[in-house]
C-alpha cells in the first residue's frame, strides 16, 4: 500500500492508569495504522524517559516536563502529516489541556480502569499492591493523582471489552472524527513488536497474550 502523499497527520493520545491497557492498544493501533498505508509513529511513555527525558523523576514537575516533551514531538510529527500515537499515564488534566492545545489535531482517549480491578489482575510485578501497602510512595492512582479526562473523544473500558473489542471501538471512532476511512480490523492474529513501547514478547519475537 503506498503512503498518502496528502496525508493529514493527527495524534492520538492515550491516558489511563499504569496497567490498565494504553500500551497494547497503542501497539494494535499502530499496526493498524501501517495497514492503511499511514505514515506512523508511536511514542511511549517509558521509553521516551529512557531517551528523551534522562535523569527525571517521578515529582509533578518531573512528570509535566515529560509529558510536555512527548507533546513537543508529537506535535512536529503530526505538522508532517504522521498519524503519531502516545502511551503515557499523563496524569494530570492541565498538561494534557496544553497539549491538545498546542497539538490541534488531538483525539484524547482515555483507557478506563480501577485501582482494585488493577491491583487484582494485572499487576506482574506488584507495583499497585506495594503502593496500596505504602512500601513505594507517589503512585499514579493510589497516593499520587490520576485526573481522569472529561472530555476525552474516546473512552474505553477495558475492564467490560477485550483489547479487539476496544481496538474496534477506537477505530470507529477515529472513522467517525475523519481521520481514517475504514474502520475494519485489518491485522489478524499474531503482531510483530514495534519495538516501540514495553510490551512483553513470546519467543517468536510477536507480541505476548495477556494483560
Amino acid at each position: 500500500m503506498t503512503h498518502h502523499p496528502d496525508q493529514k497527520g493527527f495524534t492520538v493520545w492515550f491516558t489511563g492508569l499504569s496497567g490498565a491497557g494504553k500500551s497494547t492498544l497503542a501497539e494494535m493501533l499502530y499496526h493498524e495504522f501501517a495497514a492503511r498505508g499511514l505514515k506512523t509513529e508511536m511514542l511511549d511513555g517509558d521509553v521516551v524517559r529512557t531517551n528523551l527525558s534522562k535523569g527525571l523523576g517521578f515529582s509533578k514537575e518531573d512528570r509535566d516536563t515529560n509529558i510536555r516533551r512527548i507533546g513537543f514531538v508529537a506535535n512536529l510529527l503530526t505538522r508532517n502529516g504522521v498519524a503519531t500515537i502516545t502511551c503515557a499515564i499523563s496524569p494530570y488534566a492541565e498538561i494534557r489541556r496544553e497539549n491538545r492545545a498546542l497539538i490541534g489535531d488531538f483525539v484524547e482517549v482515555y483507557v478506563y480502569a480501577t485501582v482494585e480491578e488493577i491491583a487484582a489482575h494485572r499487576d506482574p510485578k506488584g507495583l499497585y499492591k506495594k503502593a496500596l501497602a505504602g512500601e513505594i510512595t507517589g503512585f499514579t492512582g493510589v497516593d499520587d493523582p490520576y485526573e481522569a479526562p472529561e472530555h476525552a473523544e474516546i473512552t474505553v473500558n477495558t475492564l467490560l471489552q477485550e483489547p479487539i473489542e476496544s481496538l474496534q471501538q477506537i477505530l470507529e471512532q477515529l472513522r467517525d472524527l475523519g481521520h481514517i476511512d475504514d474502520s475494519t480490523i485489518m491485522v489478524e492474529g499474531d503482531r510483530q513488536h514495534s519495538g516501540m513501547t514495553d510490551l512483553r514478547l513470546d519467543d517468536e519475537g510477536n507480541v505476548a497474550e495477556g494483560k
